[in-house]
């Protein structure tokens, strides 16, 4: 079974940052698109940004020029670095991944279990 695993949320002050990383595992043929969602409570999950195989990457308008998005393709491994966080950069951060589990499959979309990000003063 492919599993996503989110790790390196946590507290951080306005301004602060944080490096947000999501490795998969289990049968995997192969890994496309990879990105991060994002979702506040009471509102609906959104984009953040996702970066294809060859690391061209696609970002919100809220966090371009803030977030880097990256993946090391020989971990299966994405990352996310979140600078000058703000208030309403908090929520749960969903990893997410177009993935292959053998030849004979076709690409799905794999979702981590979400990890808290919360910006308080």
């Amino acid at each position: 079974q492919v599993q996503l695993v989110e790790s390196g949320g946590g507290l951080v002050q306005p301004g602060g940052s944080l490096r947000l990383s999501c490795a998969a595992s289990g049968t995997i043929f192969g890994i496309y698109t990879m990105g991060w969602h994002r979702q506040a409570p009471g509102n609906q999950r959104e984009l953040v940004a996702d970066i294809t195989v060859g690391g061209v990457p696609n970002y919100a308008d809220s966090v371009k020029g803030r977030f880097t998005i990256s993946r090391d393709n020989t971990k299966n491994t994405v990352y996310l670095q979140m600078n000058s966080l703000k208030f309403e950069d908090t929520a749960v951060y969903y990893c997410n991944a177009n993935i292959r589990p053998t030849y004979f499959d076709r690409g799905r979309d794999y979702w981590g279990q979400g990890t808290q990000v919360t910006v308080s003063a």
